[in-house]
C-alpha cells in the first residue's frame, strides 16, 4: 500500500479489499450494489499529496514516464482508500481558446454573433485529444486490478458557455440578442457531441459511468431561469445522454445549487440516471433521497463543510446518519457532497472513509 504507516495508524486492522467497480456501476443504475461503493466527484492530488506525505503532483509536468507514475499513484490512492473506481476527467473548457471567464473571471471572447462565427469551434475537439489522450491511456495502464474510471470529458454545456463568455455577459446577451443566445447552447452542445462520440469510441472501455459537472444552481435557485435550463440546455444534455447510453453506459449529472425546479426535466427529458451534489445549507442529502431514490442513483451525503468544520467524532456521527436514512435506497454511493479539494483537513477525509468502512464491515 502506498501509505502503510499513517493509514494503518488511522484504520487500524483492515480487511483485505478487493475493488469492483459493478458496485458503482449498480448504484448509477439505481440498483441495489453488494457492497455500497464510496464516491468522490474530484480529489484534488494536492490533497492527496497531504495525506500521502509525499510530492507527486507535479509529475503531470514531466515526460511520459514522470506521468506514469503520476497516474500510478493517483489510481491506488482510490484502491487503498477503499473505491471501486478511480474519478477522473478532463476539462473541455481549458482548451478552448479564450476560455478562462468562469474560474479565472477572465473576460468573454464571444460577445456578438461576429465573435462567434469567428470562433474555431470545429478544433477545440482535435484541441482536446491532442492534449489529454496520453492521459487516458495511462489511466488505463496504470488502473489496478478491478477498477474501471468514473468520469470523462469534463464541464457540461451551461459551464463551457459561460467559460468563454462568462456569466454576467450571458445575460447580457440573453437580453440584447436571443438569437446569439440560443446559437451559444446549441453551438456548444454540438461541440460535445463531437468530443463524446470520439472520447467513447477510444476511451469509452476505460469507463464505467460517464459524468460531467454543471453548476446549474446556486443556494436559493437556478442561475438562469428554469425555463431556459429546460428549453436551452436540457435539450443538449437528452442528445449526449442519448449517445453515452448507447455505449451501454449509465450517465451521472454533478450539479451544484439549488435545482428542484428542474429534476423532474433531468430525470424524464434529458434522461439522467444518477446525480450527485448535496449541501445542508440548500437541502440535506436524505430529501434527495426522499424525493428521487425510486427513481436515480444518489450519489454524495456528505456536505464537505462538516470534513472541514466538525471534529472527528462529530464528523463520524454524521456520516452513520446520512448511511442510515440512505442506505435503504438502491442507487446510494457515498462520499463527500461536493469534491475534496486541498484545504480540506486530511482528519475530516479519513473520519468519513473510515466510518463508512466499519458500516462496510471492513474493520477487524
Amino acid at each position: 500500500m502506498l501509505f502503510v504507516s499513517f493509514y494503518s495508524e488511522r484504520m487500524g486492522q483492515m480487511a483485505e479489499f478487493t475493488p469492483d467497480y459493478r458496485n458503482i456501476l449498480d448504484a448509477a443504475r439505481n440498483i441495489k450494489p453488494k457492497r455500497m461503493p464510496l464516491y468522490e466527484h474530484i480529489i484534488s492530488d494536492k490533497f492527496m499529496e497531504k495525506a500521502l506525505n509525499i510530492e507527486f503532483a507535479d509529475l503531470l509536468n514531466g515526460d511520459k514516464n514522470d506521468k506514469r507514475e503520476y497516474f500510478r499513484i493517483y489510481c491506488n490512492f482510490f484502491k487503498d482508500m477503499g473505491y471501486d473506481t478511480v474519478s477522473f476527467e478532463r476539462c473541455i473548457g481549458s482548451v478552448m481558446p479564450g476560455s478562462g471567464a468562469l474560474g479565472e473571471h477572465k473576460p468573454g471572447v464571444i460577445k456578438t454573433f461576429d465573435d462567434f462565427n469567428k470562433y474555431p469551434w470545429e478544433e477545440i475537439p482535435g484541441y482536446f485529444f491532442e492534449k489529454y489522450s496520453v492521459d487516458f491511456e495511462l489511466l488505463e495502464e496504470q488502473m489496478p486490478e478491478g477498477m474501471k474510471a468514473i468520469g470523462g470529458p469534463g464541464n457540461g454545456v451551461f459551464e463551457c458557455v459561460q467559460d468563454i463568455v462568462s456569466y454576467t455577459g450571458l445575460a447580457y446577451i440573453s437580453a440584447d440578442d436571443p438569437e446569439l443566445y440560443d446559437a451559444l447552447f446549441q453551438k456548444v452542445g454540438q461541440m460535445m457531441y463531437t468530443i463524446w462520440n470520439e472520447f467513447l469510441q477510444k476511451f469509452g472501455h476505460i469507463y464505467v459511468v460517464s459524468r460531467f459537472g454543471d453548476d446549474l444552481g446556486y443556494k436559493t435557485a437556478t442561475l438562469i431561469s428554469p425555463e431556459d435550463i429546460k428549453t436551452r440546455i436540457i435539450p443538449q444534455y437528452a442528445r449526449l445522454i442519448e449517445l453515452i447510453h448507447s455505449y451501454n453506459k449509465p450517465f451521472l449529472l454533478h450539479s451544484c445549487g439549488c435545482i428542484f425546479d428542474i429534476m423532474d426535466d433531468l430525470i424524464n427529458v434529458a434522461q439522467i440516471d444518477a446525480k450527485h451534489s448535496n449541501e445542508d445549507a440548500i437541502a440535506p442529502f436524505s430529501t434527495w433521497v426522499e424525493k428521487y431514490g425510486d427513481l436515480i442513483g444518489n450519489f454524495g451525503g456528505v456536505d464537505t463543510d462538516i470534513l472541514c468544520q466538525r471534529s472527528e467524532q462529530e464528523i463520524k456521527e454524521y456520516v452513520r446518519n446520512v448511511i442510515s436514512e440512505a442506505i435503504d435506497h438502491k442507487g446510494f454511493a457515498l462520499g463527500s457532497g461536493n469534491s475534496i479539494p486541498d484545504y480540506v483537513p486530511v482528519e475530516g477525509y479519513l473520519a468519513m472513509i473510515e466510518t463508512a468502512r466499519e458500516v462496510r464491515g471492513e474493520c477487524t
